[in-house]
Protein backbone atom coordinates (compact mmCIF):
# COMPACT_ATOMS: atom_id res chain seq x y z
CA UNK A 1 0.00 0.00 0.00
CA UNK A 2 1.15 3.57 -1.05
CA UNK A 3 1.29 6.24 1.84
CA UNK A 4 0.40 9.88 0.59
CA UNK A 5 1.24 12.52 3.74
CA UNK A 6 0.27 16.26 3.51
CA UNK A 7 -0.27 19.31 5.24
CA UNK A 8 -3.29 20.06 6.90
CA UNK A 9 -3.98 23.85 7.93
CA UNK A 10 -4.77 23.89 12.29
CA UNK A 11 -7.87 25.91 11.40
CA UNK A 12 -9.15 23.24 8.98
CA UNK A 13 -8.56 20.15 12.20
CA UNK A 14 -10.32 23.31 14.44
CA UNK A 15 -13.24 24.24 11.63
CA UNK A 16 -14.47 20.68 11.44
CA UNK A 17 -13.65 19.84 15.25
CA UNK A 18 -11.62 16.93 14.54
CA UNK A 19 -8.67 14.99 15.37
CA UNK A 20 -5.93 14.16 12.72
CA UNK A 21 -6.64 10.35 12.14
CA UNK A 22 -11.02 11.17 11.46
CA UNK A 23 -10.01 13.70 9.53
CA UNK A 24 -7.61 11.78 7.24
CA UNK A 25 -10.56 9.24 7.77
CA UNK A 26 -12.93 11.77 5.95
CA UNK A 27 -10.73 13.05 3.42
CA UNK A 28 -10.02 9.68 2.46
CA UNK A 29 -14.09 8.95 2.45
CA UNK A 30 -14.74 12.55 0.39
CA UNK A 31 -12.41 11.70 -2.12
CA UNK A 32 -13.05 8.09 -2.81
CA UNK A 33 -17.21 9.96 -2.93
CA UNK A 34 -16.01 12.11 -5.73
CA UNK A 35 -13.50 10.10 -7.76
CA UNK A 36 -16.63 7.77 -7.87
CA UNK A 37 -18.89 10.37 -8.91
CA UNK A 38 -16.54 11.59 -11.39
CA UNK A 39 -16.32 7.89 -12.96
CA UNK A 40 -12.72 7.69 -12.74
CA UNK A 41 -13.19 4.62 -9.95
CA UNK A 42 -15.71 1.82 -9.73
CA UNK A 43 -17.59 1.61 -6.21
CA UNK A 44 -15.29 -1.25 -5.31
CA UNK A 45 -12.33 0.48 -5.70
CA UNK A 46 -13.77 3.95 -4.28
CA UNK A 47 -14.56 1.67 -1.10
CA UNK A 48 -10.97 0.46 -0.81
CA UNK A 49 -9.75 3.86 -1.23
CA UNK A 50 -11.99 4.98 1.29
CA UNK A 51 -10.87 2.09 3.80
CA UNK A 52 -14.72 0.63 4.00
CA UNK A 53 -16.74 -2.45 2.56
CA UNK A 54 -18.63 -1.70 -0.65
CA UNK A 55 -22.02 -1.78 0.80
CA UNK A 56 -21.25 0.81 3.58
CA UNK A 57 -19.88 2.80 0.61
CA UNK A 58 -22.88 2.85 -1.45
CA UNK A 59 -25.02 3.46 1.55
CA UNK A 60 -23.53 6.98 2.25
CA UNK A 61 -23.62 7.77 -1.77
CA UNK A 62 -26.77 10.07 -0.68
CA UNK A 63 -24.33 11.33 2.55
CA UNK A 64 -22.87 13.21 0.01
CA UNK A 65 -25.02 13.92 -2.37
CA UNK A 66 -23.63 11.39 -5.27
CA UNK A 67 -26.40 9.63 -7.43
CA UNK A 68 -26.06 5.62 -7.06
CA UNK A 69 -27.24 5.33 -10.40
CA UNK A 70 -26.13 7.19 -13.29
CA UNK A 71 -28.67 7.45 -16.08
CA UNK A 72 -29.40 9.74 -18.80
CA UNK A 73 -33.04 11.05 -19.75
CA UNK A 74 -32.31 9.33 -23.24
CA UNK A 75 -30.73 6.27 -21.31
CA UNK A 76 -33.73 6.16 -18.97
CA UNK A 77 -36.18 6.35 -22.16
CA UNK A 78 -34.56 3.72 -23.75
CA UNK A 79 -35.60 1.55 -20.85
CA UNK A 80 -37.87 -1.17 -21.41
CA UNK A 81 -40.94 -0.05 -18.88
CA UNK A 82 -41.43 -2.38 -15.98
CA UNK A 83 -45.25 -2.42 -16.15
Amino acid sequence: MNRIAFEVPEESLLALNLPPEALAAELRMAAAMKLFELGRMSSGAAARLAGVPRVVFLSRLADYGVDTFKMTEEELLRETPLA
